[in-house]
């Protein structure tokens, strides 16, 4: 399995049998859209139509398709007003990794909702901020919950993307969360029996 990471919130799960697009908004943000014809295509926030995938998830529920397992967590967006839930947070199950998938979503989460997330080796983050998406502060937050075993950050300021709200530096965002990159990549491969139980981990993905 491989993830790759096309800026704003927009990641690529590539299996076997599957091809997972994410919150590919990015048309709206002065890029193409990166859906082929037969990707599963999860949105976590509002979008627009998806002609051409095999199949569109954008609410809360349980999936399967392809040998991929999702589920659908209906969330508190980062702006919505308390008890109101505007957001969905996917946990994919592929080839027994726990991907976690978080959107914009505010930081407090209720111990219910830990216990339905559960165990998490990667999760896939935002930290741009500034009242756009959840920031570093919150993504903290985040992070200390649910204790994933490797951390992917995304939707930071990126010269090629047309924010409506300017998002804050990759650097500046890693310093709100006292973390370091351990590696920088292209993509991240990735094999359940190589993530370990060592400590947890950063990894900063090259937008493709």
């Amino acid at each position: 399995m491989d993830i790759q990471y096309y800026g704003a919130n927009c990641t690529v799960i590539t299996t076997k049998k599957a091809r997972v697009v994410i919150d590919d908004n990015l048309t709206d943000l002065g890029q193409k859209t990166v859906i082929k014809d037969g990707d599963i295509v999860l949105f976590t926030g509002v979008h627009g139509d998806v002609p051409k995938a095999r199949l569109v998830i954008g609410q809360p529920g349980e999936y399967e398709v392809a040998g991929v397992s999702v589920y659908g967590y209906g969330v508190r967006a980062h702006m919505d007003e308390e008890k109101t839930k505007n957001a969905t947070m996917y946990k994919l199950i592929v080839d027994d990794t726990r991907i976690l998938v978080t959107g914009h979503v505010y930081p407090e989460l209720s111990e219910r909702q830990l216990e339905e997330i559960g165990t998490v080796d990667i999760m896939v983050v935002p930290v741009g901020g500034n009242g756009y998406t959840t920031d570093p502060i919150g993504a903290l937050k985040l992070i200390k919950k649910i204790e994933p075993k490797t951390i992917i950050p995304t939707h930071y300021a990126d010269g090629g993307l047309q924010y409506p709200v300017p998002q804050q530096d990759l650097v500046d965002a890693l310093q709100g969360l006292s973390m370091e990159p351990s590696e920088t990549l292209d993509k991240l491969k990735v094999k359940g029996s190589e993530l370990g139980e060592g400590a947890m981990r950063l990894v900063v993905l090259n937008r493709a």
